[in-house]
This record gives C-alpha cells, sequence and structure tokens, in this order.
C-alpha cells in the first residue's frame, strides 16, 4: 500500500481507521476453505472475527457450511442478513434469551453448545416456542480449562440428558483442543463416542476449532467439522502461532503520530479504545508498525499509544500516517462501528462491523 493511499483515508475517513485489504480477504478464504476441503471435514468459520453478514456471506459461497457465533445476539444479525445454519458455541441461559432462541429457530436452523444440566434444562422451552427439535451438541474442555466437561463420564451423562429432554435433539460434539492436545482430544472424543453409542446415541456433528488450529484439521479421527474465525484477517496471534504470514494479515489499524514530544519517544491517536489492551499471549508490545517495525507500541491510555522508538532504525514525524498489524484482531474490530475496504491503492467501499457489541 502506498503513501498515498494512507493520506487518502487519512483525509477522508480520519484515523484511527480500520482498512481491510479485500485482496487478501478473499485468499484467506479460499486458502481456508482449501485446508478444510482437502482434510475431508466441513468448514464453519466463526464470525466472531469480522462480525459482517457480508463476509460470512463470502465465506458461504466458497463452500462454508453455515457459520459459528459466540453470542445470541450475533445468530440473530447474521440470521436476518439470510444465513440459515447457525451454530452457537456458548451455554445460553434464561428465559428472555430461550424466547429470544425459539424466534430464531422458526426461520433458521439453529445449534447451541451445552456443558451442564442446567444449561440443557432451560433449552426445551426454545423448542416449544418454535414447534420443532432443537439440535444440541455437548462442549468438552479437551485442555483450554475454559467451558466445557472436563470428563468423557459427565459428556455421556449429558447426551443422556439431552435426549430426555422433550423438544431437544443430541447433535454431538464440540470441542477446541489446544494446538498440541490432540492425542488427548482423540482419547476423550473415542471414549465419549464409545459411551454415546451405547446408549443408542450417534454424534452427527463433531466440531473442532480454532484457527491456531488450522495446521492441524483432520488430525481428529471421527471430525465432522471445523471452526477458525481469525484467519479471515489474521494478527500478530496468528503469525506468532505459525499458521499465518504477514502477507496474510488482511486488516490493518491506520493510525496518526500526533506527538513527539521526545526523540526516543511519541504518541499514536491509536489507544486502548482502538488497538486494545489484549497482549497476544505474551507478544511484545501492543501491534506491529509496518513502517517502523522495530518501534513499541509500549503502553495505552484511552486515546493515546506511547511509541517507545528507542531501538527503532527510522522514527515516525508528527503528521505520518501508520499501518498496524493488531496483535489480536477479534477485539480491535468489536471496538469500531466500521472498516474501509481497499484493492491495492484503490478504496472501495466501507464495511459495517454488524455484529459489534453484541454482549448477549
Amino acid at each position: 500500500m502506498t503513501t498515498s493511499l494512507a493520506t487518502r483515508i487519512a483525509k477522508e475517513y480520519g484515523t484511527p481507521a480500520l482498512v481491510i485489504d479485500m485482496d487478501r480477504v478473499e485468499r484467506n478464504i479460499a486458502r481456508v476453505q482449501a485446508i478444510c476441503d482437502k482434510a475431508g471435514v466441513a468448514n464453519r468459520p466463526h464470525i466472531k472475527t469480522h462480525k459482517s453478514p457480508y463476509l460470512a456471506q463470502l465465506q458461504i459461497k466458497a463452500g462454508a457450511k453455515g457459520i459459528t457465533c459466540q453470542k445470541l445476539g450475533e445468530a440473530e444479525v447474521m440470521a436476518e442478513a439470510g444465513i440459515d445454519d447457525i451454530l452457537i458455541s456458548y451455554n445460553l441461559i434464561g428465559d428472555e434469551k430461550m424466547a429470544r432462541l425459539g424466534a430464531l429457530m422458526t426461520t433458521t436452523r439453529m445449534t447451541v453448545a451445552a456443558d451442564n444440566p442446567v444449561v440443557i434444562a432451560g433449552l426445551p422451552a426454545a423448542a416449544k416456542a418454535a414447534g420443532r427439535p432443537l439440535s444440541v451438541v455437548i462442549e468438552c474442555d479437551t485442555g483450554r480449562k475454559r467451558a466445557g466437561v472436563e470428563t468423557p463420564g459427565e459428556a455421556i451423562a449429558l447426551a443422556q440428558q439431552i435426549a430426555a429432554s422433550p423438544g431437544l435433539t443430541f447433535a454431538g460434539f464440540l470441542l477446541y483442543p489446544t494446538e498440541t492436545g490432540w492425542p488427548e482430544a482423540q482419547r476423550f472424543y473415542d471414549e465419549a463416542l464409545t459411551g454415546v453409542r451405547a446408549h443408542g446415541l450417534e454424534p452427527a456433528i463433531v466440531s473442532t476449532g480454532g484457527s491456531p488450529n488450522l495446521k492441524n484439521v483432520g488430525q481428529l479421527k471421527g471430525a465432522t467439522e471445523h471452526r477458525p474465525g481469525t484467519y479471515i484477517y489474521s494478527d500478530r496471534m496468528q503469525v506468532a502461532a505459525g499458521v499465518a504470514d504477514w502477507d496474510d494479515c488482511a486488516l490493518n489499524v491506520y493510525s496518526t503520530v500526533v506527538s513527539r514530544a521526545a526523540p526516543e519517544r511519541g504518541i499514536l491517536d491509536a489507544g486502548s479504545k482502538t488497538l486494545t489492551s489484549d497482549p497476544g499471549g505474551g507478544l511484545d508490545g501492543f501491534g506491529l508498525i509496518l513502517e517502523h517495525p522495530e518501534a513499541r507500541i509500549a503502553r495505552f491510555a484511552e486515546e493515546h499509544g506511547f511509541l517507545d522508538l528507542a531501538r527503532s532504525n527510522t522514527r515516525p514525524n508528527v503528521g505520518d500516517v501508520v499501518r498496524i498489524v493488531p496483535n489480536h484482531v477479534c477485539v480491535v474490530v468489536n471496538m469500531s462501528d466500521e472498516v474501509v475496504m481497499v484493492r491495492g491503492d484503490e478504496i472501495i467501499g466501507v464495511l459495517p462491523v454488524a455484529a459489534r457489541g453484541k454482549l448477549r
């Protein structure tokens, strides 16, 4: 990208601005679809990264089987745009959510995840409201220690509870193995599979997850689909994980240098409200400045990005517009109402981040 493009974006939209290279976006979509196709598993991309029905439709057009959402509000936005096969990979609890889920089910094929009896006990209300069965997958913890049952025995018991609940259908298992924990995930799944089969149940969905696991797609014997999300834009975390190159990073934050009060420091107009304070799993600083890769975005105030230029061979001037590859692009996108789309040196339009800020 040229300086003239950065100048035009700053002039037309101001900074900080989120800018996506649509050539890279489309290349990333095609690359990961090919990975899934080669492994013989369906691609069910997670929209938490881009939060855009337009980009979700591009993924489906390229061959994706439906989408994954993390929150019900995201699913509502996607369903309204006509996407009709949605997995919510998160526990849903409460009458308000059951009413909304039931309404969604009247127009959209929905699958939800659950990892405890309380969640499962509430789901029949949504099925009853919709007048149709609800598919439920059991989330299994295979090493990340967040949501998910910790033992195959718990998974088997939940499968029985789902099968015995009015309006619910046991659909299978949802896993997110660690990057090195796939042998353990296989043992977990094999034991859970044997157990549910002993009760006459068969998983139609065995869903693995994560862009960091793109190098492992297809390694779990029995997997039917994979849920990558960040790959559509990529970021510093994905490069560090070895599943993306810098040329795959399709979203840059354009930011203006607004202060150079001393030779070895400066201030960007992108602070924690833009780049977020996510350290990216221990990365050095809070983003890579493409024009000055030795510079560090060392810390933040809300609207200030503090530059440490001590190690930088080249140093920006006040008024320079720089491009930043964020540590964790998903949280950065959620901070903005729109992204600017470009191809090469051409600005082609603005894309709303339609599902941003959906906390429930």
